[in-house]
């Protein structure tokens, strides 16, 4: 592999590195991961790399200045979206210009922040750093966030947990201090299969998920007739869908299983525990007509995601520095998770505020404007200059 800064250090070189790896969740992100770590390497910087339970998936953590806990965090996922089925007039993976637009996949969600992280190692390690800057790189956040927890867990059990961590996801700058959680969960339906003229001999595993979907569908109508609401978040309420549905073999057999995928996104002050409790409420008459049939049959629960939210108070010091930062008066809510809900449960107050807009993230020719990125960079030295320079 050829030495990083035998290219250069500028951010939109890096970002072309960044997006020529194809580190679409399915993928290891090994490969990007030996490049930042190069990139490390031949500036000087500690870090320690971190596995998760698959190959091929690290994260990375980087500190810059006094090995110690404290400081600021800056946090950025390099994992992507697929580009399958997506109608690009451009090589995905190839970074190009055009009207002061950067296109490629991960450019806005969340590589150009990842590449301002690393374009400021340069500058930071030039000057004497009182507190540390802490950099995260973490895998699979597209799909689980586990990556998040793995690091975060990591970084508590060595003592070098931060003081304040700035999430960079696409938020044209502004700072986000609440976000909806989400948890997803599968629902496989075990019915009994008979020939379908004689269906009285078995048990419909489509006609039973049929009924839970009905059920799932009245909750979703619920929270939107009664809350809780919360000002600042569109829609206000926490909400609920089925996403994925299959079953069924062939239409003359009674069908013997199916399954469902559903998703809900909860409000702060809605916990998935206790919306999960509901749901299992709520279906369980299914399930134990289901069950009378045979002990073989009825429904099982397995919990795919489990996200929480960000609810960050208003009056936390780092909301007004990143508002004196940015010259925004207001504190955002977004309807979409990241990974600082973790990082938050886990001790560390966490803000989001990053480069591009999520409007453009996940659709084909993805982009983020190269001003965003100049003020991505700007931000964050401003930032290591009030909570790591200042006595």
């Amino acid at each position: 592999m050829s030495s990083p800064l035998a290219e250069t250090t500028d951010i939109v070189a890096i970002l072309h590195k960044l997006v020529a790896f194809d580190t679409t969740s399915r993928l290891p992100n090994a490969p990007l991961i030996d490049w930042i770590a190069s990139y490390l390497d031949d500036l000087g910087v500690a870090y320690i790399r971190n596995r998760g339970p698959e190959d091929g998936k690290w994260n990375i953590h980087a500190i810059l200045g006094p090995q110690v806990a404290g400081g600021l965090a800056l946090s950025g996922h390099v994992d992507c979206v697929p580009v399958d089925g997506q109608a690009w007039s451009r090589d995905p993976f190839i970074l190009t210009e055009e009207g002061g637009r950067l296109y490629g996949r991960g450019a806005v969600d969340m590589k150009g922040f990842v590449a301002a992280m690393l374009a400021a190692i340069p500058s930071l390690r030039a000057q004497e750093l009182r507190r540390p800057v802490h950099l995260f790189f973490t895998f699979d956040e597209e799909i689980t966030c586990n990556g998040a927890r793995y690091l975060i867990e990591d970084v508590r059990s060595r003592g070098l947990m931060p003081d304040l961590c700035v999430i960079g996801e696409p938020t044209m700058l502004a700072p986000i201090i609440a976000h909806k959680g989400r948890f997803t969960i599968r629902v496989d339906v075990r019915g009994r299969p008979a020939h379908s003229s004689q269906p009285g001999l078995g048990a419909n595993a489509l006609h039973a998920m049929g009924r839970a979907i009905v059920e799932i569908a009245d909750i979703a109508d619920s929270f939107e007739r009664e809350g809780p609401y919360v000002t600042g978040f569109e829609p206000s309420h926490t909400t609920m869908q089925v996403g994925l549905a299959r079953g069924g073999s062939i239409l003359n057999i009674v069908p013997e299983q199916a399954s469902f995928e559903l998703e809900w996104r909860a409000v702060p002050g809605d916990t998935n525990e206790a919306i999960f409790e509901r749901l299992r409420e709520r279906l369980a008459p299914i399930d134990a007509a289901l069950r009378q049939v045979g002990e073989e049959c009825g429904l099982t629960y397995t919990a795919l995601v489990d996200l929480p939210p960000l609810d960050l108070p208003p009056t936390a010091p780092l909301v007004s520095l990143l508002q004196q930062i940015t010259g925004r008066n207001t504190a955002g809510y977004v309807s979409y998770g990241t990974e600082a809900g973790i990082y938050q449960q886990a001790g560390l107050d966490t803000i989001v505020c990053g480069p591009g807009d999520i409007a453009q993230a996940h659709k084909p020719d993805e982009w983020i404007e190269r001003d965003q990125l100049a003020r991505c960079e700007a931000m964050i030295a401003r930032l290591v200059r009030q909570v790591c320079l200042a006595p």
